[in-house]
């Protein structure tokens, strides 16, 4: 059976998976890497750790399915977060500076009278949460590393690319322009990176990999590696990756990522349309044509689940939340603003840390579950008003994927709080088959229609609240955010 191989390259782990015609998984592999946070607010992750998950994986992957069966490759992974590495050695001169990080507050302050050039020029607010400052960071505070970088020795990349260069034995260096939007110094007008941003946030040009298009062909994998040499036809972000397999160059789709994060996008298609507090970012180039989105990006979504079970240790799987949830009528007023790194979209607030509040003596672990489920689906709210808002248009339903989509209690209480319908697919992994569609697309795996097709609903989850119960809930959830925010600034 001939397929098409995914790699999802995450921000707790890599996945593999292949795909066959009809769009069913015939088989996958995944790996957890470790989290490394040096001081508060920061997150690294080793460069290593993400390359030998993703090779261990694709290992697995193809001893099931055969090398020669594979018809492509696509790619698609964390963005924002930064990998620079010696193009001799292959050797990374600092851990990557994972999108969640904060340390970069202080850079941004410095360059914050350039706002809105960059934003005019990138889509993007001036935030740590870019991969700008972050590169800018190393430059500054990596010993020796500038010397190296004037003699030309060192590269940087995402996640993509730095993934590239290793699967290809170091010959390709390249990305594309839904990770290159995520950099803060690409110009989504003109579709390079501007001359201007880089100066400002003093990053040589011989650093950048050279940008294609999203679905084309990039190279072949190294043998030594996959067994034979297996096309890499696509790569995408993978919050665009989802909208791709969404079906999002359709007008009017939004879709949410309950991942670590959380991640609402649409298209508009060939046009930059006002974004306000969310961003304006690339979903696409195909074709010789950049389709554009709006995206609402939530810093701490599945992961405040996680932060539950690994930090707090009240349970002992994500799992674990939606039984605890169940088991109250309602939240009894307990609220949870999960501002573990700040706040991201519609806010923007670095400083903002989390809360919760409401708390009684008849507080348990019971209202910690689900206090946290309800944030998910409250900040997501934030991010669907704004979006309306300033891109006019009303969604008629939201789709859903990502591990926390597999929440009932969550997808029930989301639809209330919202009131529409939420669509769950079959396969809630669509960052991979986005990746896997495009791939097999440019390939001649698929066309879109036949891809299209291969889309399935699992469930519709439709809203029960009366508009009272609806306000009330979110009129508090609003008091909350508004107590937090700020709260390292002072």
């Amino acid at each position: 059976m001939k397929v098409v191989l995914a790699l999802d390259l995450g921000t707790t782990g890599n996945r593999v998976i292949a795909f066959s015609k009809s769009g069913e998984v015939i088989a996958k592999s995944y790996y957890e890497f470790p989290q490394i946070y040096p001081r508060p607010g920061w997150v690294e992750h080793d460069p290593f750790d993400i390359l030998n998950t993703t090779i261990e994986a694709l290992k697995d992957v193809l001893s099931s399915v055969g090398a020669d069966n594979v018809v492509s490759i696509g790619i698609t992974n964390q963005r924002e977060t930064v990998v620079l590495w010696d193009k001799r050695t292959g050797k990374p001169v600092y851990n990557a500076i994972v999108w969640q990080c904060r340390r970069t507050r202080e850079i941004c302050d410095r360059l914050s009278s350039h706002s809105t050039l960059i934003k005019t020029k990138t889509g993007l607010p001036l935030d740590p949460y870019f991969s700008a400052t972050k590169i800018q960071w190393i430059i500054e505070n990596v010993s020796g590393i500038k010397s190296r970088i004037d003699k030309g020795d060192i590269l940087f990349g995402t996640v993509d690319s730095w993934i590239l260069w290793n699967l290809t034995g170091g010959r390709v260096h390249a990305t594309e322009p839904s990770n290159a939007s995520r950099t803060l110094c690409y110009n989504i007008h003109t579709l390079t990176f501007d001359d201007e941003l880089l100066d400002l946030f003093g990053i040589p040009r011989g650093l950048l990999p050279e940008v294609r298009e999203s679905g084309e062909h990039f190279g072949n994998t190294d043998k030594t590696i996959t067994g034979r040499e297996i096309p890499v036809t696509a790569i995408l972000g993978d919050q665009q990756a989802a909208l791709f397999a969404q079906g999002g160059w359709e007008r009017g789709v939004v879709k949410n990522t309950y991942g670590t994060g959380l991640f609402l996008m649409t298209s508009t298609g060939t046009k930059i349309a006002e974004s306000g507090n969310l961003i304006n970012t690339i979903a696409w180039q195909v074709g010789g044509e950049a389709n554009y989105a709006v995206e609402g990006s939530v810093f701490i979504g599945g992961s405040c689940i996680q932060w539950l079970r690994e930090g707090l240790q009240i349970i002992k799987s994500s799992a674990d939340s939606e039984k605890l949830a169940e088991s109250l009528e309602s939240n009894e007023g307990v609220y949870f603003v999960p501002a573990l790194v700040g706040l991201g979209a519609p806010y923007w607030d670095p400083s903002a840390r989390g809360m919760i509040i409401g708390i009684t003596r008849g507080t348990r672990r019971e209202h910690f579950a689900r206090a946290a489920l309800e944030a998910i689906a409250y900040q997501t709210r934030d991010v669907i008003e704004e979006m309306e808002g300033t891109a006019g248009i009303k969604f008629k339903n939201l789709r859903v994927d990502g591990g926390a989509a597999e929440n009932d209690f969550l997808m029930q209480f989301q639809a209330d709080i919202l009131n529409t319908t939420i669509e769950r697919p079959h396969l809630i992994e669509t960052t991979a088959f986005g990746a896997a569609g495009l791939s097999g697309i440019i390939s001649g795996f698929w066309d879109r229609n036949k891809f299209s097709e291969a889309r399935k609903i699992e469930r519709i989850f439709t809203p029960n609240w009366k508009d009272d119960k609806r306000s009330l809930h979110y009129s508090r959830w609003k008091n909350a955010v508004s107590r937090s925010m700020n709260w390292a600034g002072e």
